[in-house]
């Protein structure tokens, strides 16, 4: 693949919105959040903290309920083993996407951010370079378009004949595409200050798709679209779990390699060195997770973030840059 193992920064603060009571999941999100589900081999929340490590950010914001929190901190700490800094923010009620700008608020203090909700899984060969890419454009808003059989169940997206975006309709009875918006927003460092200006819905929320109108209002609304090679997963349902863990664990059986390692990403990244990826292998020595750790340290040192035996780069976060 075309992802390299150089180290890149961006200006942004990451956002997981890890909240909400995942009652689509119940029984089993009664009693443990649906983030600390396990998708194969590693916790839900790892995939999308893998999406906002390739876009290197290193600065993120967890947004959970009060009551899930410890049992996030118990699992992530606070994030120095990757080299990250994470912030814990408590969400009393879920009331809707933009909420997470206003509860993030002082965190972003005026910074760009990218939020990634917390059950979405990204998987594809190049996904990097187009988080990168989109990362670049600091001003306005970018969102990721992918094409889907059922399209009146998502967000969608209109395009106007030159490409560029004319509405998104939540939920549209006849789809103007279908192209869905994704669990992902780059946003500018406005985005705080215009979610402070979006009304409740009729359902009584702060709907991501209306501070997306005020980008798009002000034509700095820009649509990156995900291709044929992109998977985007969902694991909101109990199909769609089981589905995105046979996913992950086809990928890995088939490559030997991680999807969605935030551990390799720090390495490849350069934020963590040989002896803290040392720690965390022997942490999980009982497990192809630690095995996988410890096949990376097998390298010479002046190959660290290839893969051993060659002289290729591991993608950050392995397999395809998946998260």
């Amino acid at each position: 693949m075309s992802d390299t193992s150089t180290s890149y920064a961006s200006a942004r603060k990451g956002i997981i919105l890890a909240g909400g009571t995942g009652s689509r999941l119940y029984p089993i999100t009664l009693g443990v959040s649906k983030q600390l589900l396990p998708v194969y081999d590693k916790p839900m929340i790892y995939y999308p903290l893998s999406v906002l490590m390739l876009t290197g950010i290193r600065e993120i914001a967890v947004i959970t309920t009060p009551e899930d929190q410890d049992q996030f901190r118990r699992l992530m700490g606070d994030g120095s083993q990757w080299g990250l800094a994470l912030r814990w923010i408590a969400q009393p009620r879920p009331e809707g996407l933009a909420q997470a700008y206003l509860l993030a608020a002082d965190f972003l203090a005026g910074a760009p951010s990218a939020m990634v909700l917390g059950d979405n899984i990204f998987f594809g060969h190049g996904l990097t370079e187009l988080l990168r890419a989109s990362d670049a454009q600091t001003a306005g808003a970018t969102v990721f378009g992918y094409q889907v059989a059922d399209p009146e169940r998502y967000g969608v997206v209109e395009f106007a004949p030159d490409g560029s975006v004319r509405s998104i309709v939540e939920k549209p009875v006849r789809p103007a595409s279908t192209y869905a918006v994704t669990g992902l927003y780059l946003l500018d460092g406005t985005a705080p200050s215009k979610a402070a200006r979006v009304t409740p819905s009729p359902r009584g929320e702060l709907e991501i798709t209306s501070l997306l109108e005020l980008y798009l209002a002000e034509g700095a609304l820009r649509v990156a679209r995900m291709g044929r090679g992109y998977a985007w997963l969902d694991t909101g349902t109990h199909a769609s779990l089981l589905d995105a863990g046979n996913f992950v664990r086809t990928l890995e059986s088939r490559q030997g390699l991680q999807v969605g390692s935030p551990d390799e990403i720090a390495f490849a990244q350069g934020w963590i060195d040989r002896a803290a990826l040392a720690d965390r292998a022997r942490l999980f020595a009982k497990t192809g997770y630690g095995a996988h750790l410890a096949r990376l340290l097998d390298a010479r040192p002046d190959e660290a973030g290839q893969a051993p035996g060659s002289k290729e780069p591991v993608a950050p976060g392995a397999a395809a840059c998946v998260a």
